[in-house]
């Protein structure tokens, strides 16, 4: 019988929003690239807020500012990564933010390879992970407790 290991990841992300356009990266993930919103792992010590501001810069090459919380998602469930099953907890933060400065380019040899602005009338046809779906909900509902309905 193989052991179960517990494994949490907080990670920071935002959702930036600009005529009608969706500021989204492009997540190399293990089963294929998928579209995410900019951010990703807070690193020990470092705040939540600072992580999402440099992550934005890191995945899209745009100076951010962060304007409002929207809400934490809490995800959890099996995992099977490189053999080893984890009980994953991914903790999500997401930030409501703007673009401030900068220009658009894309990550090298990081977890992304792609940014771009996405028309949110073309979203639905797009290959994106969930979370894009969930940060979008909090963006537009704005939900007094910080939590996502579920989408399920």
């Amino acid at each position: 019988m193989t052991e179960i290991v517990r494994k949490l990841r907080v990670a920071a992300y935002a959702v930036i929003i600009e005529d009608d356009r969706i500021l989204l990266s492009r997540w190399l993930g293990p089963e294929r690239p998928r579209w995410i919103l900019p951010g990703g792992g807070i690193d020990h010590g470092e705040d939540p807020y600072d992580a999402v501001i440099r992550e934005v810069f890191e995945e899209t090459g745009y100076r951010a500012e962060v304007h409002r919380l929207l809400g934490i998602q809490s995800v959890r469930g099996p995992l099977n990564l490189d053999g080893a099953d984890l009980d994953y907890h991914r903790l999500r933060i997401l930030y409501e933010a703007k673009v401030v400065g900068g220009e658009l380019t894309y990550e090298v040899g990081g977890s992304t390879d792609q940014a771009a602005w996405v028309p949110l009338a073309e979203l639905p046809d797009l290959d994106h992970v969930e979370s894009v779906d969930v940060g979008l909900e909090m963006y537009w509902k704005r939900p007094v407790d910080g939590r996502p309905a579920d989408l399920g």
